[in-house]
């Protein structure tokens, strides 16, 4: 196959919602099109003893929640198709908008009882803003939710996203018939028997066909005809440019635990869905079909394989041909690096690679190297932008809790703290080590990973931090700044990278601090 035909049939995309919305089921289940797995396991139920094949830390397993990014790799009629499941629980909202950077199309999942949600929102304007296609899958149709034009008004306004319908629900809840595929001009009837419903669709070109009656009684029939009548009238047509622009969303139903409408989306996904797209990097815009490999470093996960304590680095590949075993620029080291056994995913198994394409997501093994955001060439200096850390929101002290491991704690907090699941912030007074998160929760994932992966126990300890802003300072020998050191001094903090960082106690002191040092800037991004 030619550079440009491997290209061409890969699809990277990433799939978003509010936690149990049922992201990872449909993830599940798409990998089941692929033929990649047998049976899918849903998080929730204990009644199946397998547990999600994309959930791989254990904690995850307890709470039945995503906690990590996931990467799976399978192939569809021909198409390669990488999809990286994010994480819902907004206290892991930084990694999911890390992901969003290495996708090229988005899946919304939305809740049909519970409509738009905030974290929703949060995400689709990351979207938005970086022009993301998206597609949206409306889950649950087997029990009761919200009528599907309400459905459709609400994402038009909570997330101002133009919509047109690309299936529609025959019924829902208890009533839910099945599907009438706008795209394919079909119907699937529901059973509520997974193994029948992926088979059967019946092909109905012309609604006013009588075999319509037939299939769902005559009520259903009619009710059918008007709202397919309204639609047409009321929404957009599909048009792929508008698609591909991020200024129209289709819009899809179906039920991801009975395996229902899954079919639907994934056929058209790999009609329409873009293939990998071009990268703006700091110095130039970078296409995927350039000859010179380049790519970049989106998320690092520590100790996927507990036996060995190993990290990964995730990087995505925006252009040429990643080859094992040969020498790479890592532009911020300057130095030339080279993988023996770069992975490829299928949730816990990886594989060894030899030959990557642009749109493929590959793990490679870090001995500390890699920092999130860190870009690999042949030899070109490029830095492609869009990682920043975020002011966090949660704020302790962290303490060793056994002074016979405090070099396991200082590792463990060293990789975990690469790996971007919180911030490290050390005081410039004394030394002491505080940490900073998006969400309550990470503290506890924090605590957990440490004690199970690197056998260091820590405890907290609450400090009075309001917000974390990084410091722009235009002259570091001024009198004002010298000032500001000496007057604050049991505020200020150095980030990881070195950055100055300042403490502020309250919203208040933040604005009084700022008047009061009119030339030092105070950020609440770390990109600036």
């Amino acid at each position: 196959m030619k550079f440009t035909d491997e290209i061409k049939r890969r699809r990277t995309f990433g799939i978003i919602s509010h936690p149990d919305a049922g992201k990872t089921t449909l993830t599940e289940k798409l990998l089941l099109f692929g033929g990649a797995i047998q049976e899918a396991g849903a998080v929730k139920s204990n009644k199946i003893k397998k547990g999600a094949t994309s959930d791989f830390m254990e904690i995850e397993r307890q709470r039945g929640i995503s906690v990590a990014t996931s990467v799976l790799a399978f192939e569809y009629d021909g198409i390669k198709i990488n999809i990286l499941d994010t994480p819902g629980h907004k206290d892991f909202a930084e990694d999911t908008f890390r992901t969003l950077t290495a996708v090229d199309s988005v899946i919304v999942v939305i809740d049909v009882a519970k409509g738009v949600e905030e974290q929703t929102e949060k995400l689709v304007e990351v979207c938005r803003m970086r022009n993301i296609p998206m597609i949206v899958f409306i889950n649950k149709m087997d029990r009761e939710g919200k009528d599907a034009f309400e459905l459709l008004d609400e994402i038009e306004q909570k997330l101002s996203l133009r919509v047109t319908p690309l299936s529609f629900p025959i019924g829902m809840g208890y009533d839910f018939k099945g599907i009438y595929n706008i795209w394919e001009k079909n119907i699937n009837l529901f059973t509520g028997d997974p193994r029948k419903d992926i088979e059967d669709t019946i092909e109905i070109s012309d609604l006013k066909s009588e075999k319509l009656d037939e299939l769902l009684g005559s009520k259903a029939a009619d009710t059918l005809r008007e709202e397919i009548e309204l639609i047409e009238g009321v929404y957009p047509k599909f048009d792929n440019k508008a698609y591909l622009g991020g200024n129209l969303q289709p819009v899809f139903f179906g039920s991801a635990l009975n395996n229902f409408g899954v079919r639907e989306l994934l056929d058209c996904f790999i009609s329409i869905a873009p293939t990998p797209r071009a990268k703006d990097s700091e110095e130039r815009t970078v296409k995927p079909d350039e000859k010179q490999f380049t790519g970049f470093v989106f998320k690092i996960h520590a100790n996927m394989d507990p036996k060995h304590r190993d990290r990964l680095a995730f990087i995505k590949i925006v252009s040429g041909i990643f080859e094992r075993n040969k020498p790479y620029l890592h532009v911020r080291h300057g130095k030339n690096l080279k993988f023996s056994s770069p992975n490829a995913f299928f949730a816990e198994k990886k594989e060894i690679v030899d030959i990557s394409y642009p749109g493929d997501i590959v793990g490679l093994h870090d001995t500390g190297n890699f920092k999130i955001g860190d870009t690999l060439t042949e030899g070109e200096v490029l830095h492609y932008r869009g990682i920043p850390s975020f002011s966090p929101e949660h704020f302790r002290y962290i303490n060793n809790a056994d002074p016979m491991k405090s070099k396991q704690l200082e590792k463990g907090i060293d990789q975990l703290m690469d790996e971007g699941v919180a911030q490290l912030f050390t005081l410039e007074m004394n030394n002491r080590k505080v940490i900073g998160t998006v969400g309550a929760l990470q503290f506890e994932v924090i605590q957990y990973r440490l004690e199970h992966e690197y056998g260091a126990k820590c405890t907290y300890e609450n400090v009075n931090v309001f917000k974390a802003t990084w410091v722009e300072v235009k002259d570091p020998k001024s009198e004002e700044f010298k000032d500001f050191k000496r007057v604050k001094a049991k505020f200020l903090a150095h980030d990881k990278r070195g950055q100055l960082v300042f403490f502020a106690d309250s919203q208040f002191s933040l604005q009084m601090t700022q008047s009061k040092y009119p030339s030092i800037k105070f950020h609440l991004v770390s990109e600036f």
